[in-house]
């Protein structure tokens, strides 16, 4: 039971984040797009720059700090490594985004984090 409610917080954290990237101008390419290497949880374009995103939701804002880690965004990097031929056509930029979802807060969006 446990699983089936981290699931579905999962997928609201991850509509919401689409939303919020959508009110920025960004259209959403993909969602759940899976790799060998990992998934991604949003892919995003504005303009000529595509954003790999990683949507991390918790049901207390206090817990988003250690929502993300090294590890994590390695994995993101080497689905995007991936996935960039096909999402990343007539693109100048591509960047690692994460976004921080909890209930009753506006989204944190982290520009291009991934710098390896």
């Amino acid at each position: 039971m446990k699983h089936v409610l981290a699931e579905r917080r999962g997928r609201w954290g991850e509509a919401a984040a689409a939303w919020f990237l959508r009110l920025r101008g960004w259209r959403i390419v993909g969602e759940r797009v899976k790799t060998p290497r990992g998934e991604i949880d949003l892919i995003a374009r504005r303009g000529k720059t595509v954003a790999f995103v990683e949507v991390k939701m918790r049901s207390r804002a206090v817990d988003l700090a250690t929502a993300i880690d090294a590890y994590r965004l390695r994995r993101v990097a080497a689905a995007a490594e991936i996935l960039l031929p096909r999402y990343g056509k007539n693109t100048e930029n591509m960047q690692i985004d994460v976004i921080l979802v909890a209930p009753w807060r506006w989204p944190h969006h982290l520009q291009n984090v991934w710098h390896g």
